[in-house]
């Protein structure tokens, strides 16, 4: 049994509506989903992703009241966007610099074009050329042409204080395979590979900071790391975390996937979700991400809710 990669990223922005410019006008990513935090549906959740909503292309945001983040270990440091290739890259770092958009000038790490930037409230990203990876789906009203548009997510960088654990958790328990091991600023990171494939999209770099700043959670960090698994999978994935002992969240249906939560031991939020049923399970795909979709559970209560958010 293994995982199959990335699923998504979900994040925390306190300023939804210029969120929701930056990531469909700026860098041309469709809105699939707009929908609530289903713990709290005082707050949006939005998502984005390709032209079709592909697992493994979402970077999502809880729309929160929250004050920055404070930088440091343990969490989730950079998010990775997929692109075509280095004249994408290219294309990227010029309309980024046409925008004000903070970024650092093209370079080399594992291996890979790489071109760091971040949102306007200091998400930290990094579009990764990946040219082994032929497979896309443009969204046709972005403005981004189809050639440049941003193909689904990976690597993720996670940083621990302590890697043991996390190691002996990563291998053991999630199947995942330490493949190799690179220097990024003079500290060693650590690529885990998902599944049977290879390439950024089935990757965790997990850099060790012992010295690092204790981090908070807020607006312009990532809240937790979903990883791919299927319908036929789930229930095996809820009794191997208890098997293992692990605390979790227990069976989560978000409608839209089904979720299994736990912290892997130095706190981080890991969640496994199905790739099925999709984001069409409630809305044609044409017309993803234009109203307010709730969870069947929720509908019910759709007047209050909406009356409890602010317009995009």
């Amino acid at each position: 049994m293994k995982l199959h990669g990335i699923h998504h990223v979900t994040a925390i922005t306190a300023r939804a509506r210029e969120n929701h410019h930056f990531y469909t006008q700026v860098l041309g990513m469709r809105l699939v989903k707009k929908t609530v935090n289903q713990d709290d549906v005082s707050a949006y959740h939005l998502f984005y992703a390709d032209g079709n909503g592909t697992p493994g292309s979402d970077l999502t945001f809880f729309d929160w009241p929250a004050a920055p983040e404070q930088r440091g270990t343990p969490g989730i440091t950079r998010t990775g966007l997929r692109i075509g290739n280095n004249a994408s890259l290219e294309w990227w770092h010029d309309r980024l610099r046409a925008r004000d958009v903070r970024h650092e000038g093209i370079a080399e790490r594992d291996g890979r074009a790489v071109l760091d930037f971040e949102d306007p409230e200091g998400q930290r990203l990094c579009f990764v050329a990946d040219e082994a990876d032929g497979k896309a789906h443009p969204w046709t009203r972005s403005p981004v042409p189809p050639e440049h548009q941003i193909r689904g997510l990976g690597p993720v960088t996670l940083s621990v204080p302590k890697l043991e654990r996390t190691d002996r958790v990563f291998r053991e328990l999630l199947n995942m395979q330490p493949v190799r091991s690179y220097d990024h600023a003079g500290r060693e990171a650590r690529v885990y590979q998902s599944g049977d494939a290879s390439g950024p999209a089935q990757e965790l770099h997990v850099m060790t900071e012992p010295g690092a700043p204790f981090a908070r959670q807020g607006a312009g960090g990532v809240h937790h790391l979903a990883l791919r698994t299927t319908l036929s999978d789930y229930d095996a994935w809820a009794a191997r975390l208890s098997d293992a002992g692990i605390p979790h969240s227990g069976p989560v249906n978000r409608f839209w996937f089904r979720s299994l939560y736990f912290r892997e031991p130095n706190g981080i939020l890991i969640e496994i979700a199905t790739d099925e049923p999709g984001f069409t399970a409630d809305e044609p795909s044409d017309r993803l991400g234009e109203a307010l979709s709730l969870p069947p559970f929720l509908e019910p209560r759709r007047a209050e809710i909406e009356a409890g958010l602010k317009p995009l």
